[in-house]
């Protein structure tokens, strides 16, 4: 099909692409650089903030806190050891969970209120 295009009109058509504008390239490496920025700041750096507050609230667990566990359950600490917690939820029903399952502690008072 090239006979039915002149060798000029070729030529012309493949100049602009030859002549690109200056900088072309800083260009990419800046949208680059600002997708890790907004990548950094939208989602590594508040996940990390997240995982240091549950490891401080992890840490600090103590006797007769009360909690939420990640599934719902209210309820105050009758004993910490280094991998799990137990749970007073009702009178006489205790029940054991990994520390990495609380999810929030609550205010005193909190479950006599419920």
């Amino acid at each position: 099909m090239s006979f039915l295009i002149s060798t000029a009109q070729a030529q012309e058509a493949a100049a602009p692409a030859a002549n690109a504008a200056p900088g072309g390239e800083y260009i990419q490496f800046i949208f680059l650089i600002g997708f890790v920025v907004i990548f950094y700041f939208l989602i590594w750096r508040p996940q990390a903030k997240r995982t240091k507050d549950h490891k401080n609230l992890i840490g600090g667990l103590q006797k007769g806190d009360e909690v939420v566990t990640t599934g719902g359950i209210a309820g105050r600490i009758n004993k910490v050891t280094d991998e799990f917690v137990v749970l007073e939820v009702s009178d006489n029903v205790e029940l054991k969970f990994q520390k990495g399952a609380i999810a929030a502690t609550l205010p005193k008072g909190t479950l006599k209120a419920l």
